[in-house]
C-alpha cells in the first residue's frame, strides 16, 4: 500500500489552480491558431488575433488568463493502492485555498440565497472514483460562470434518437449566442440518468481537442455536430464568422431502457484546465 500525505496533495493543488489560470493548454493554443488561418470573417480574425495575444501576455506577466478565475472542479481518480495520510477532500480543498490565495485569483463561491461570499473559493465540486493501481490523478477544471450559465440538462424520449440530441445541442448554441465567450468548447454528456449526464458533459471538456472520441461511431458525431455548430454563424465573440466551435467531446454511459438523458456543458474558449499524477 502506498501512502500519499495530505499536505502533498494540498501542495500540488495549489499549484495547479495557480497554473492553469496562467497558462492556456497547448491544445487550446494550436485550435486557437488555427482557427485565426482559416477564419474568413474580419472581425472574427480580430478576435481570434486578440485571444492568442491574451494568452501570451498571461504567459509573459503573470496575470490569469480572464479575471473570472473559475469554480474549482474536480475529477479525481483514486488508486486502490493509495492510502492518504489525512483527508483527501479537505488536501484538495486546503489547495484551493492556498492557491487561490498565493496566486491572487478571484474567489467567485457565494452562498446560494444570501450570496455572501466564501472568500476563499471554497467548496470546491470533487468528483471521486476509485481506480486499479497506486496512483492518484487529480484533474482540476477552472469553470467560468459565463459558459457554466449556458449549460443545460434533459431528458429525452429513446425514440427521439441522435436527430434529437443534435437538435437539442444546436438549439442550446444558438440560444446561448455570444454569452459564454466563443469560440466555445461543447462537451456533451449521454447516457446515464439526469444526475449523471451532466458530470460526464463536464469530464468531456477535459478531453484533448486534437483527439477525437476512440470509438469511430461516437467520433463521427463530433465531427458532424462540430460542423454544424460552426455553421451557425455565430463567431468569434458573436460578431459572425465560421469559428463559433473549437471542439465538441461526447461521453456516453448505458441508460434505462425508457430515457436518454443528455447534459451539455459549454466551455468558453479560455478553456482552462490541468492535471497531476502523484
Amino acid at each position: 500500500m502506498r501512502v500519499i500525505r495530505a499536505s502533498e496533495i494540498s501542495e500540488a493543488v495549489a499549484k495547479l489552480v495557480v497554473e492553469a489560470n496562467l497558462f492556456l493548454p497547448e491544445d487550446v493554443k494550436e485550435a486557437l491558431h488555427t482557427a485565426l488561418e482559416r477564419e474568413e470573417s474580419e472581425a472574427g480574425k480580430e478576435i481570434l488575433s486578440q485571444l492568442i495575444a491574451n494568452y501570451k501576455l498571461a504567459e509573459e506577466s503573470g496575470l490569469p488568463l480572464c479575471q473570472d478565475t473559475g469554480l474549482a472542479i474536480f475529477f479525481v481518480e483514486l488508486g486502490e493502492e493509495v492510502k492518504v495520510e489525512g483527508s483527501l477532500k479537505e488536501a484538495i480543498q486546503a489547495g484551493v485555498r492556498q492557491g487561490y490565495e498565493k496566486g491572487y485569483l478571484r474567489k467567485s463561491v457565494c452562498d446560494p440565497f444570501s450570496r455572501q461570499n466564501t472568500k476563499d473559493n471554497t467548496p470546491a465540486i470533487i468528483h471521486l472514483d476509485l481506480v486499479p493501481g497506486d496512483k492518484l490523478k487529480i484533474s482540476f477544471m477552472a469553470k467560468g460562470g459565463g459558459s457554466e450559465n449556458m449549460s443545460r440538462c434533459t431528458m429525452l424520449a429513446p425514440a427521439q434518437g441522435f436527430a434529437g440530441i443534435k437538435n437539442f445541442v444546436l438549439k442550446r448554441v444558438k440560444e446561448a449566442g455570444p454569452n459564454p465567450c466563443p469560440p466555445i468548447i461543447v462537451g456533451i454528456g449521454i447516457g446515464g440518468s439526469f444526475d449523471l449526464a451532466p458530470i460526464l458533459a463536464k469530464k468531456a471538456l477535459l478531453r484533448p481537442l486534437d483527439k477525437f472520441h476512440p470509438d469511430p461511431e461516437i467520433a463521427a458525431k463530433e465531427k458532424e455536430l462540430l460542423a454544424e455548430i460552426n455553421n451557425l454563424g455565430i463567431g468569434p465573440m458573436g460578431l459572425g464568422g465560421k469559428t463559433t466551435c473549437l471542439g465538441v467531446k461526447i461521453e456516453v454511459h448505458p441508460c434505462h431502457i425508457a430515457s436518454l438523458p443528455l447534459a451539455v456543458n459549454i466551455q468558453c474558449h479560455s478553456a482552462r484546465h490541468k492535471e497531476v499524477i502523484l
